[in-house]
């Protein structure tokens, strides 16, 4: 199962891309979360994403697709992966259907007002890395592992404005995977498991 999650900022992509990953046992590819962990650990990579990041711009293409291939080498891709949040570009799209045949792209819709209130609200577990939501922790903790959680710098309200508007994806990506059968578009809900199910539905027929 070869799997690509599109849509905006804070439509669920990570998110269901978890799930989808523990249900099917499949490798979630974030190369978001790539580019963190190399700006964590002050690598060359992270520190020129991180220019970049910093003020809610795209990586650029090299740098995010010299990661998408070294990623694909691993074993673990073998049998399929789940990529969330890329392809973001027409020529990323080209490059990874060079790579890989994907059995489908999928569109998790959301709307503008809607993306800038779930995102002001998400925090990311230090612990185990889950996206969860204010209103989902427990305590104050991770309600999945109990770990600490944090806010995201691209998280806040005037980034997320300017993610919006530079992170739109390009009609022509939707065009590419729908010349190739393999589009599908749902609406993301308010809950998780409610939007895993219409996921889901478009997964249980592959």
């Amino acid at each position: 199962m070869k799997i690509v999650l599109l849509g905006p900022p804070g439509s669920g992509k990570g998110t269901q891309a978890h799930i989808i990953c523990e249900k099917y046992n499949l490798p979630h590819i974030s190369t978001g979360d790539i580019f963190r962990a190399n700006i964590a650990n002050q690598t060359e990579l992270g520190k020129k994403a991180k220019a970049y990041m910093d003020q809610g711009s795209l990586v650029p293409d090299e740098l995010t697709i010299s990661i998408v291939v070294d990623r694909l080498q691993q074993p673990d891709c073998e049998k399929g992966f789940v990529f969330d949040g890329f392809p973001r570009n027409l020529a990323q799209a080209k490059e990874l259907d060079k790579m890989v045949t994907l059995d489908k792209a999928i569109m998790i819709h959301l709307d503008d007002e809607e993306i800038i209130n779930r995102l002001s609200k998400r925090r990311m577990c230090r612990a185990c890395g889950n996206p969860t939501h204010m209103d989902w922790l427990v305590d104050g903790k991770c309600e999945k592992c109990g770990g600490d959680v944090y806010q995201r710098d691209d998280d806040a309200p005037e980034t997320i404005k300017a993610r919006l508007v530079k992170q739109k994806l390009p009609q022509e990506v939707i065009d590419f995977y729908k010349d190739k059968g393999i589009y599908e578009q749902i609406t993301s809900t308010n809950n998780k498991e409610d939007t895993f199910k219409l996921v889901d539905e478009i997964l249980k027929k592959l």
